[in-house]
């Protein structure tokens, strides 16, 4: 069972695993340079095909797409051993790290994306984007891309680099999951009093329940939750209390507990791994950061983040739901979207459709006035 034994990042580089290295790429068959594929508005592109044994190790993707917003409007998808509802459904650029349809550079351990100034005659190309989560499947893999967008994907360049192995998966292996939930707006919490001055602990309107926070993941099955990109736009910051909504606790309700949830945090930029704001704006550590930051002397504005749980897995038998508090001090009704990843065994609870194009579109766009039109 050597093929399936995990490896830390640089221990397991002197063991000889069996196994055959194979990959799927967009290189020009004909021997020429046109090393992409174009996908007509519309229509799904299937990167990888895959059948046997075995896990996908890394993808690498790029984009260029004239149809603005387009990194919302791309959808991509995964399906493991044979199944019709996705394991894997979610916008394009979310997935990868930033959200907002924005392209960002930044580095993490499991997700990275590399982006300059460089732009093309119509608009901004997307980053690189590289994923090394391990995917594992027993039977079959296929990854696709949906161009829901008006314009067809010009280049779409790709690499799926993954393992075939002669043995079956055991039975402790869990597949790889990523779901995008958005709220947009939510729902502003009203305060009931008007304090002078308040304290965030002064405030009216506890949230003592969970009920009505934002949901990043909510998942049936076993398995375990390795992490989330949370994205925000605080639109809403002149309207309530407080500027911004960092005060809303991370709650992770396991095995279909009541409040107080096992794992109960202190505030949404604690969370993160951040303190008293996000006072350094963008960052990017191995295991947590800002991809996109507002101003971080007014924190209203585009904010994405990611929170990986590598050395920290948070473990579920029967059910999991990862929320961040609505309510109390994080009082707005701002625009969330988020991209939960975990791994778990067995089939796992349907994922609905993504809501239409339209929906899902940021209200605000950085890359506003940078098109030529």
């Amino acid at each position: 069972m050597e093929f399936w034994q995990p490896n830390s990042p640089l221990g397991g580089l002197a063991h000889v695993k069996s196994g055959r290295s194979r990959r799927e790429s967009s290189w020009d068959r004909s021997g020429g340079n046109r090393d992409f594929a174009v996908v007509p508005a519309g229509e799904t592109f299937v990167i990888a095909d895959i059948s046997g044994a075995g896990r996908i190790e890394h993808i690498w993707l790029t984009t260029r797409c004239y149809s603005e917003k387009y990194l919302r409007k791309l959808v991509i998808e995964m399906f493991w051993d044979g199944e019709e509802n996705p394991s894997v459904r979610a916008p394009l650029g979310d997935f990868f790290g930033v959200g907002h349809a924005v392209a960002k550079h930044y580095i993490s351990l499991p997700l990275n994306a590399v982006f300059g100034p460089r732009r093309g005659p119509k608009g901004p190309f997307a980053a690189a984007m590289n994923s090394y989560f391990p995917m594992p499947f027993g039977s079959h893999a296929r990854i696709q891309i949906r161009n829901e967008s008006d314009q067809p994907i010009e280049n779409l360049f790709y690499y799926v680099d993954y393992e075939l192995s002669e043995q079956s998966i055991p039975d402790d292996v869990a597949q790889f999951h990523a779901y995008y939930r958005q709220e947009k707006p939510t729902t502003a919490v009203p305060h009931t009093t008007d304090l002078e001055n308040p304290a965030p602990w002064d405030l009216p309107g506890t949230n003592l329940t969970g009920d009505d926070n934002y949901v990043i993941l909510d998942a049936t099955g076993t398995g375990h939750y390795v992490g989330c990109v949370l994205s925000i736009d605080n639109f809403d910051a002149s309207n309530q209390v407080f500027t911004w909504p960092g005060e809303g606790d991370d709650m992770f309700f396991i095995d279909g507990e009541v409040w107080p949830p096992s794992l109960h945090g202190t505030g949404t930029e604690d969370y993160f791994g951040a303190a008293w704001g996000f006072p350094s704006g963008e960052y990017a550590g191995p295991y947590h950061g800002i991809t996109l930051g507002a101003s971080p002397q007014e924190h209203f504005g585009l904010w994405s983040m990611f929170r990986w749980h590598i050395e920290d897995p948070v473990r579920f038998e029967q059910s999991l739901r990862v929320s961040i508090e609505h309510g109390h001090a994080n009082d707005q009704g701002n625009d969330y979207s988020s991209v939960a990843y975990w791994y778990q065994l067995g089939e796992h609870a349907p994922h609905a459709e993504l809501p239409p194009v339209e929906e899902r579109l940021p209200r605000r766009w950085p890359e506003h006035g940078l098109w030529d039109e």
